[in-house]
């Protein structure tokens, strides 16, 4: 009776360490990961610019186009909303996620 009664508490024992290994391990993962999601070396992505950077910003991104109202006006309104614009003239959208990922409705890019 006292050996059953031993390791069931045992068992019990080991049961509560795992468990608490496992908690402390995803609680270090999530914020490791959070650390390298906040950290850009780029300086590009999500939230890096202030909104009041933006007109200049777009006015960089939207300076070699002919059709500079449109793209002046979705710059500004995806810049608002991500808070990124990204280098260059055209593309390295990658840089800013929010930026390339928002969609018309038909599923064409909305930002210029």
């Amino acid at each position: 009776m006292a050996k059953s009664v031993f390791i069931m508490l045992l068992l019990l024992f080991f049961i509560a360490m795992i468990s608490f290994v496992a908690t402390t391990t995803t609680t270090t993962t999530t914020t490791v990961m959070a650390a390298d999601a906040q950290y850009n070396p780029t300086g590009y992505g999500q939230g890096s610019l202030k909104s009041y950077q933006c007109g200049g910003e777009c006015s960089r991104r939207c300076g070699r186009t002919q059709y500079k109202k449109p793209c002046l006006f979705f710059c500004n309104k995806c810049c608002s909303k991500c808070l990124c614009v990204p280098p260059g003239y055209y593309g390295n959208k990658q840089l800013c996620p929010c930026y390339n990922n928002w969609k018309t409705k038909r599923g064409g890019p909305k930002c210029p």
